[in-house]
């Protein structure tokens, strides 16, 4: 399909509806910011009658996609016509001819060409272009498309005609300099004096109105649908608000910053007794309105032309970003149920892969060579060693969901002492540590069931031994007291930093055996030993599991001396 029969496509297609109007805007934009399709007066026309009914929103993400695809100067036009934010990805980047730039200059808003006055590398003559509109250009731009009012006001253009009007016999003598006004005088200007003509200061402000329109034009209105992210605002000299565009006018007009329902940080009074700019400042809007809430604002100061005469401040407020706000930020801690079905899908590849690497170790698809029987190996041992960090999440989340099922029974105390220290051989190897065993009296059992307890007790002892220093001794104690059955492990050296419970918040440290970290095993060997009827307490010295302990008919009941 020829690229033009798809634009007769678009055209033809219904632009009535809201998502019509934003289909062919889309569609229309890309093709011919692409060039795909010749910028026809028709098209950009379309373009024009249907922007009102496509969101702000759509037309900037338009102009982003745009902004490095060179378009023509029509489709720039189109876009630099518009807000702000619609028109600023697209001339900050447009590449046209000098004479496209200038022949499209008179017919921008100020916005636009106050932010093409940015570029670099404009040629000479567009710069001189720009340079001759003068300071109509020099404005902050707005949300929603109105521009700041122009920096001198009406009654500066009356007084610059009432002085040129001066009575003869009122003006200063030759060397002599006229009254001016100190600059930042919060105090009245002095009243003009001496004779003119009304129907001339009458024509002058209905040229200076008519030269600067968009000063008489009211706020834009504002939809109590959309959110407020942003509103600018003018102060006084006193600080105190007097215009508002972007957010309701009632709860802001006639506040004084710093006092009552408007509270500001230290940067806003400083800066205004400075007369100075601040960016970033704290603001703050008491009330029940869609303004109220913290606000980030940035302001300059403004300064009557004519005399030099503080007159107030100009300014954007934006909501503050989360990493902005000084209430502490949420945590969004996974749920539960998320962390379940996580365990799931990392279960089963992780049992495939340490599944073929035992096939591959065991020469089961026929002869390896032995690299790859020593490689299969080790994934087969890290595999291992991931599944067990699988399953104690798994653990943790059911014990959050209070999901976990114990099933009754007496383990052996002095039998699972000795198959976790076989486990961790290795680690002690690595470490080059020991781990000196006394399982208690004989016949010591803990009633409760025999996965959970097994993986309690394993998991402190890879705790202590992964931490321990080279040559450090790590002792493991058991007895009974009081009907519980007690195994105590030495603290680490590595633990003296972080007395007491200190250890549970102890994140990211990088030791072997504990993939979860040290706080995570030390928080799940504490919940699971609740869950068992026991306990685990974290000493200065050690730490001391008590568990409750099995009823031995051979030896009859435990000692509880």
């Amino acid at each position: 399909m020829r690229f033009d029969d798809s634009l007769d496509t678009v055209l033809g297609a219904d632009m009535a509806t809201s998502f019509g109007a934003q289909s062919a805007w889309r569609q229309l934009t890309d093709l011919i910011g692409r060039r795909r399709a010749a910028p026809d007066a028709r098209v950009i026309e379309r373009l024009r009658a249907i922007r009102r009914r496509v969101p702000m929103r759509t037309r900037a993400a338009s102009a982003r996609n745009l902004a490095f695809a060179n378009p023509p100067a029509e489709l720039v036009r189109l876009f630099a016509e518009d807000e702000p934010s619609v028109a600023a990805p697209v001339i900050a980047v447009a590449r046209l001819t000098g004479d496209e730039w200038r022949a499209m200059l008179p017919d921008l808003p100020p916005t636009s060409r106050s932010l093409l006055r940015h570029r670099r590398d404009l040629p000479a003559d567009t710069v001189r272009a720009l340079d001759s509109f003068g300071s109509s250009d020099f404005a902050l731009p707005q949300p929603g498309g109105a521009s700041w009012r122009e920096p001198e006001p009406v009654t500066s253009a009356v007084e610059a005609f009432v002085s040129d009007r001066a009575a003869p016999g009122d003006n200063p003598r030759h060397g002599e300099s006229p009254a001016i006004a100190p600059a930042n005088d919060a105090g009245p200007a002095p009243a003009p004096r001496g004779p003119f003509q009304i129907a001339d200061l009458v024509a002058r402000i209905d040229a200076y109105q008519r030269d600067h329109g968009e000063l008489g034009r009211p706020p834009r209105a504002i939809d109590s649908d959309e959110p407020i992210d942003h509103f600018c605002f003018e102060t006084d000299a006193t600080g105190t608000i007097r215009w508002v565009d972007g957010a309701p006018r009632e709860p802001l007009i006639g506040v004084l910053l710093g006092t009552g329902s408007a509270q500001v940080d230290g940067v806003v009074s400083g800066a205004f007794r400075r007369r100075a700019s601040f960016v970033d400042a704290r603001l703050v809007i008491a009330g029940a309105s869609p303004a109220a809430g913290q606000w980030q604002v940035s302001a300059t100061p403004a300064f009557d032309p004519a005399i030099g005469r503080f007159t107030g401040y100009r300014g954007v407020a934006r909501r503050p970003r989360a990493d902005q706000r000084a209430e502490p930020m949420a945590r969004n801690a996974p749920s539960p149920e998320a962390l379940r079905a996580l365990v799931h899908e990392l279960r089963t590849p992780t049992n495939a892969i340490s599944g073929f690497a035992e096939m591959i170790e065991a020469q089961v698809l026929g002869p390896a060579p032995d690299v790859y029987r020593e490689r299969a190996s080790a994934i087969r041992h890290d595999t291992h060693d991931l599944i067990a960090a699988i399953d104690d999440i798994d653990t943790a989340a059911r014990i959050e969901q209070d999901a976990l099922v114990l099933r009754p029974g007496v383990v052996g105390v002095a039998p699972l002492l000795a198959r976790a220290a076989r486990d961790l051989e290795p680690l002690m190897l690595l470490r080059q540590s020991v781990v000196d065993i006394d399982s208690g009296p004989p016949g010591l059992a803990i009633a409760g069931d025999e996965v959970a307890v097994a993986r309690l007790i394993s998991r402190l002892m890879a705790l202590a031994v992964g931490a321990s220093g080279i040559g450090e001794r790590v002792a493991v104690r058991a007895w009974s007291k009081d009907g519980q059955a007690r195994i105590a492990v030495d603290r680490p050296s590595a633990f003296a930093a972080w007395p007491g419970d200190a250890l549970l918040s102890l994140e990211g440290e990088d030791q072997e055996g504990t993939l979860l970290g040290t706080a995570f095993g030390l928080r799940l060997a504490r919940n699971l030993a609740g869950e068992l009827g026991g306990s685990l307490k974290i000493g200065e010295q050690r730490l001391t599991l008590r568990l409750p302990a099995a009823l031995d008919h051979g030896v009859g009941q435990l000692s509880s001396n």
